[in-house]
């Protein structure tokens, strides 16, 4: 469904207080994820592939690594004449309240304003799924709604920031929303994806700021939820809300599972990601290697069991690594053990050491440290 009549918003700094360890020097949207990709990466191909050639990300703080990372857009097809990919950092925002949705939104009135599009599909950059939009697109039509939530039926992940937990009839239409709910098992909790009309959505933010409401989701949502017309789409695939080190440790860990990479990486619907010409991998000859993510560039000369290893990551002689996620161009020297272990990127740990977390609490190695 190429050029379809919706734009995309994606909100690159919302939650970056839950991952502060990754996101000190970057927003949470270029957080590096799966030996290659950023968390923008899923949402923004998603968009791309449900046919919206026009993306606004929304940025507040941070975002070099995000501007470094997405470029003119070329490598998702949005580097365009006309419409494509749009950074819109925090002009004319002089509110004090952080991360709001209502305030981002409104201090991207005039992009908006200028859209032709009818549809505007907004979302979150922390979430790692596969989906396609335009089945939400033609559910939201079909049933004339004025807004749809995306859900997805599960247990609600532990440190989610308010999660939303929807009541929803056989037909799609949600009956009651819920906030922050005491729920145990299994509900239907929301992603963080909304589809709206453009002109509405314009009028029910620019109403919550004249009223002084700056919550997405207690005062544009659940606020207006009997005035319009709320449906909820649910997803039923693979999805990871990535809201503490934990979840992000966790959904790397996932990817040693093929039916879940096979989700995630469908060939029909692929994620794009900026390109970095590299060598093979290479492997020493007492390199020994097991259910692991290798990207290109790599040096293996030690053990690798069970781990996630991005571009140019050295594994010096007699090293052993279990269970661990090795960011960019990271050294590890000789005769090194480590278990249980996120590296961020251009970290270099000399010989002899030995760092062991537990697989509920993952061991935090920041950005350019010496180990």
């Amino acid at each position: 469904m190429r050029g379809n009549n919706v734009v995309g918003i994606l909100f690159s700094n919302v939650h970056d207080e839950k991952l502060r360890e990754l996101t000190e020097k970057r927003t949470i949207a270029s957080v590096p994820f799966g030996g290659r990709y950023r968390l923008i990466d899923f949402p923004l191909s998603n968009m791309v592939n449900s046919g919206i050639n026009k993306v606004g990300v929304v940025t507040k703080s941070n975002y070099q690594s995000l501007m470094d990372h997405l470029g003119s857009g070329k490598a998702w097809d949005l580097s365009r004449k006309r419409e494509g990919l749009y950074l819109l950092p925090p002009f004319d925002n002089k509110s004090d309240i952080h991360n709001s949705r209502v305030e981002s939104l409104h201090s991207i009135r005039r992009f908006l304003l200028a859209s032709s599009a009818e549809f505007v599909l907004l979302s979150d950059c922390d979430i790692v799924c596969n989906i396609n939009y335009s089945d939400l697109v033609d559910f939201h039509i079909q049933r004339n709604a004025d807004l749809t939530v995306v859900y997805h039926y599960g247990k609600i992940p532990d440190k989610m920031s308010d999660p939303t937990v929807y009541s929803v009839e056989p037909d799609g239409q949600v009956k009651d929303l819920l906030i922050n709910p005491k729920v145990d098992g299994a509900c239907n909790y929301g992603l963080n994806m909304y589809l709206a009309r453009r002109d509405l959505l314009i009028q029910i933010v620019d109403d919550c700021v004249s009223r002084n409401m700056y919550s997405f989701k207690r005062d544009l949502l659940q606020r207006n939820m009997f005035n319009y017309r709320y449906y909820a789409y649910e997803f039923s695939g693979y999805s990871r809300v990535i809201c503490s080190p934990l979840e992000y440790y966790q959904a790397n860990m996932d990817l040693m599972d093929p039916e879940i990479r096979t989700q995630l990486f469908n060939p029909k619907r692929p994620i794009y990601t900026k390109v970095r010409d590299d060598m093979p991998a290479r492997y020493g000859l007492g390199s020994c290697l097991n259910n692991s993510l290798v990207a290109d560039g790599c040096v293996i000369e030690g053990e690798v069991d069970n781990c996630v290893l991005f571009r140019g990551v050295k594994v010096g002689k007699g090293t052993k690594l279990e269970n661990c996620v090795i960011m960019q161009d990271t050294v590890i020297g000789a005769n090194c053990n480590l278990n249980h272990v996120i590296v961020d990127k251009d970290v270099l740990i000399k010989d002899d050491r030995s760092l062991m977390g537990f697989e509920s609490y993952p061991v935090f190695i920041s950005k350019g440290s010496v180990v």
